[in-house]
């Protein structure tokens, strides 16, 4: 069994799932709101030693089976991912339906057929029925929503205007406040698709009603900087090549001197 092929095949997966990564970050590079992703790499044999006073089992593998086991266990893998939270740019647009948040650490509430999520991506727009939704059609929730489910609606000759607090109002008229909450724990928030996050309780987020918290007129760039995942991009292009190179070595040179000796050897 060739311990390097598997160790150095492990190796490339990592960095194959690291340029999922990156590719997605550049994707998304003119997302409103978009917070880039990263990931940390390490081995199971650091994790281990740095847990293992909490783990149940004791070690009782055999002395001739844990050189083995330490070579594979220094196989590079993906151990964590997270999300970059620093804010991006502000960027005027003067669309009406355009909303900067002001902080990295608070968000809209919406509505949508998974439930209800946050989302910082305030680029808004009215659907047929007035409603005020995202690009996707999810319905923007004001902070009554819990106590009567309406959604922030407009008249057909209404004109929408929102104070740097989330105050709404029709003209002059005020109609609500935009559903603004701040995460007591962003680490704990799950991203999904559409520039959504996942929440895990109601008790985890704190409304906020005052304060300088959103920006009509603007919208928030994403925080991916190109020249810096362009970088990394090719660094993890590199890494596959050296890997295959590698695994090149393992499959023909070693292999073929290995058969070469075991030909030559006489019984």
């Amino acid at each position: 069994m060739q311990n390097g092929y598997y160790g150095v095949t492990g190796a490339m997966v990592t960095q194959f799932n690291k340029l999922d990564v990156i590719s997605n970050n550049l994707a998304n590079l003119n997302t409103p709101a978009f917070k880039r992703d990263d990931v940390v790499i390490g081995d199971f044999k650091r994790i281990f030693q740095e847990f293992q006073e909490e783990m149940p089992l004791k070690d009782n593998t055999k002395e001739a089976s844990k050189f083995m086991n330490a070579t594979i266990d220094r196989v590079p893998q993906i151990v964590e991912g997270y999300v970059k939270y620093e804010q991006g740019g502000i960027k005027n647009t003067g669309n009406t339906f355009d909303f900067a948040l002001k902080r990295n650490d608070i968000f809209f509430m919406v509505e949508t057929p998974q439930g209800i999520r946050l989302t910082q991506n305030g680029a808004f727009t009215l659907n047929n029925k007035g409603t005020l939704v995202t690009k996707e059609g999810f319905p923007v929730l004001p902070s009554t929503y819990f106590q009567n489910r309406q959604y922030v609606t407009l008249p057909d000759d209404g004109e929408l205007r929102v104070d740097k607090s989330g105050n709404l109002y029709n003209r002059e008229d005020e109609i609500g406040r935009l559903y603004i909450v701040q995460s007591d724990d962003v680490k704990s928030l799950l991203k999904e698709g559409a520039n959504l996050f996942k929440f895990k309780s109601t008790d985890e987020l704190t409304e906020l009603d005052t304060g300088e918290l959103v920006a009509q007129g603007f919208l928030e760039t994403s925080n991916i900087n190109p020249v810096y995942e362009m970088t990394n991009l090719i660094e993890a292009n590199r890494m596959v090549e050296m890997y295959q190179k590698v695994m090149k070595s393992h499959m023909n040179d070693l292999n073929s001197e290995a058969i070469s000796k075991l030909a030559s050897t006489k019984a």
